[in-house]
């Protein structure tokens, strides 16, 4: 087609990231490369269940916007806006964008709840909610959430250690050998979001992994007012997640609550 690729942005699971440009409108994009050669029939519908799960809340004003998809015999390539400012991990680490810039960091926040929100509303639950998923643009105005490689459209999952450590919920880890074992979908995207909360106000993350294993998460289980004393967390922050990082997921704050307490 017209649409040239310039230099890799990024390497994932499943392909390679490019930026892009539109030879005929010089319109930048980014396009994601799914290999489509050696295949097995799974890995290959988790390809178009992310294609089809990404184009059905790509319209939301916080979500990623998936301009198109172009199939060639050993690659797919799916065509997709470009946020030329990166990703919220890197404005969070290397620059403490939102740190201390309380308005910001509350705006930032609401932003990945609406995408959230709209996408659980439609029944697709993201379970990789993290701040590299979650694109920046208009300096650091506009957030857009991305990546739906590990997206699914089942309320119960049995999908245990599915997303990334740091922000995985404890029912999710647990490596259950009980038939059957299923966890709920949406209130571990919920407790992702709470770790998001932390890193966007802290700059830090609250714990290695939400395991008894881990000993900060350990001291949180035990004392509740753990996380107050070791960051700098507001009373009503810590209120905050403390509903979201309840232990029993039916107990957990909702989204709705959740964006009401913000």
């Amino acid at each position: 087609g017209c649409i040239q690729l310039t230099e890799v942005l990024g390497v994932g699971a499943y392909g390679v990231v490019y930026r892009a440009f539109d030879m005929r409108t010089g319109v930048q994009y980014a396009v994601k490369a799914l290999n489509k050669v050696g295949l097995e029939p799974r890995q290959r519908s988790f390809q178009e269940r992310e294609i089809q799960l990404h184009h059905q809340v790509s319209q939301h004003p916080n979500v990623v916007s998936l301009v198109k998809v172009l199939d060639s015999p050993d690659c797919t390539f799916v065509v997709m806006e470009f946020c030329p400012e990166g990703d919220l991990f890197s404005r969070i680490t290397e620059q403490g964008f939102y740190i201390g810039r309380d308005a910001l960091a509350k705006n930032a926040f609401l932003q990945i709840l609406e995408a959230v929100e709209f996408c659980h509303s439609v029944g697709i639950y993201h379970r990789d909610l993290k701040p590299e998923n979650i694109l920046v643009s208009s300096d650091g105005i506009t957030l857009k959430l991305a990546d739906f490689g590990l997206a699914t459209q089942d309320y119960y999952t049995s999908d245990f250690g599915c997303g990334s450590t740091f922000y995985m919920s404890p029912e999710c880890q647990q490596s259950n050998s009980r038939p059957n074992a299923c966890y709920a979908s949406a209130p571990n995207d919920i407790w992702s979001l709470g770790v998001i909360l932390v890193n966007l106000t802290c700059g830090r993350n609250p714990w290695k992994k939400a395991s008894m294993e881990d000993s900060t998460f350990r001291a949180y289980m035990k004392d509740r007012s753990f996380l107050k004393s070791i960051l700098p967390l507001s009373s009503d922050l810590d209120h905050i997640l403390s509903r979201v990082f309840d232990l029993n997921p039916a107990q957990r704050m909702t989204l709705p609550e959740l964006k009401q307490a913000i």
